[in-house]
């Protein structure tokens, strides 16, 4: 059998019947860009691996409930990304950077959501910061998680995420703008509030 030439879908339901060559072409197929989200997510590479193999354990052991009702790469996106946010708030090292616009924009181009302006480089990468952050981005409603995750982090084009969720372009555009517009606010928020304050009398 020609493992390439099947579909994810074939290859799922193969997988499912006890052949796990299915699920070794799976990993063939999507462990590059799984790692890429992972790293992206991550900043580290030791830790985007160990998050790339928590992923691929998480998707094979959860893959008898997979539904067909979405794709198995936007399923498995999902994974890599809970399972990088989750070794993201375990570390006290390292740098993470995630990509938002600033720009009312729905098409504006994407900045590092750290850099919110001239934030010193110690706030941008303190632990706590980077822990409020994965936070933030893991607490988004499920549908704009998925489209900021394929189209600021994977740096898909707006119509691959369409096609790949199933979504007209207009959808994609605007759960993105909602997503980077609560991702804002609430990092801004968080930097008001951290923010050193005069003295009294001052």
């Amino acid at each position: 059998m020609d493992f390439k030439a099947l579909t994810d879908s074939e290859l799922v339901e193969l997988t499912k019947r006890g052949d796990n060559r299915g699920f070794d072409e799976l990993v063939v197929r999507y462990r590059d860009r799984v790692y890429r989200l992972c790293t992206k997510i991550l900043r580290h590479e030791d830790d985007a691996a160990e998050a790339l193999q928590d992923a691929f354990l998480s998707a094979y052991r959860g893959l008898p409930n997979f539904k067909s009702e979405s794709t198995f790469s936007t399923w498995l996106y999902r994974i890599a990304t809970n399972a990088s946010l989750m070794k993201l708030r375990r570390r006290r090292d390292g740098h993470v950077s995630y990509e938002q616009s600033q720009s009312p924009d729905a098409d504006g181009d994407p900045l590092a959501i750290p850099d919110w302006s001239a934030q010193p480089l110690e706030e941008v990468l303190d632990a706590e910061t980077r822990e409020v952050l994965g936070r933030e981005i893991d607490l988004l409603p499920p549908n704009e998680k998925e489209v900021f995750v394929l189209r600021d982090v994977m740096e898909e084009s707006n119509a691959d995420v369409a096609q790949e969720l199933g979504l007209s372009v207009a959808a994609v555009k605007s759960r993105l703008h909602r997503a980077r517009l609560h991702l804002r606010d609430r990092m801004n928020r968080y930097f008001r509030e951290r923010a050193p304050r005069p003295p009294a009398g001052a």
